[in-house]
């Protein structure tokens, strides 16, 4: 479900929105602006569907012990 807002913005930046986002878009735009501030279960969805992708952890995994060798070279 939607709902209609109402915001007041300076003339300058609402013509800005049109001419780059173009008209009948800044609707969207802005929501996608701003969802990540306001709803941050979809930052928590995101990284479980990261996890759940079985060949992007495997080539993580790889990658990170791949690395592992490496730190043990460092002098300090």
């Amino acid at each position: 479900m939607q709902k209609k807002l109402t915001l007041t913005i300076d003339e300058e930046v609402y013509d800005g929105l049109r001419r780059v986002v173009g008209p009948g878009k800044i609707s969207k735009f802005i929501e996608d602006l701003v969802r990540p501030h306001v709803l941050r279960q979809d930052l928590y969805d995101g990284y479980r569907a990261m996890g759940a992708d079985v060949v992007r952890e495997t080539q993580a995994l790889e990658w990170a012990e791949s690395t592992f060798g490496d730190v043990s070279d460092e002098e300090g």
